[in-house]
């Protein structure tokens, strides 16, 4: 495997999300140590892992919102929600929980890999 290829399959492979300890979180200048990196390579790497594993995550919660969404507006469910309520709930407007709530049908009907 060239240098190459190892970099490319680590770009793609998401850096893991840890929580960081509560005052370092405290300190606004703290981020998942990246201030203490010196060399920018490093810098840059490490930065771009992060940012592919918080968009990886993002693209996963949206899917977990989505089909509790059509779960909570589920006309099958006695206590089911309207899109409104589910909008006031997820701090969405109505038509944004439409269409999350259309998604979340189609990922709960969509026959799981």
């Amino acid at each position: 495997m060239t240098e190459s290829e190892r970099n490319e399959r680590q770009r793609l492979r998401p850096a893991p999300l840890l929580f960081e300890p509560s005052q370092a979180t405290a300190d606004p200048e703290h981020f998942f140590d990246l201030e203490s990196m010196e060399d920018p390579r490093e810098l840059l790497a490490r930065a771009t892992e992060l940012t592919q594993a918080f968009r990886a995550a993002t693209d996963r919660s949206v899917e977990f919102q989505a089909m509790a969404a059509a779960q909570l507006a589920d006309p099958r469910r006695f206590d089911r929600l309207t899109a409104a309520d589910v909008a006031e709930r997820a701090e969405w407007t109505e038509d944004y929980a439409k269409k999350m709530i259309e998604f979340g049908r189609s990922l709960l009907d969509s026959p799981r890999a």
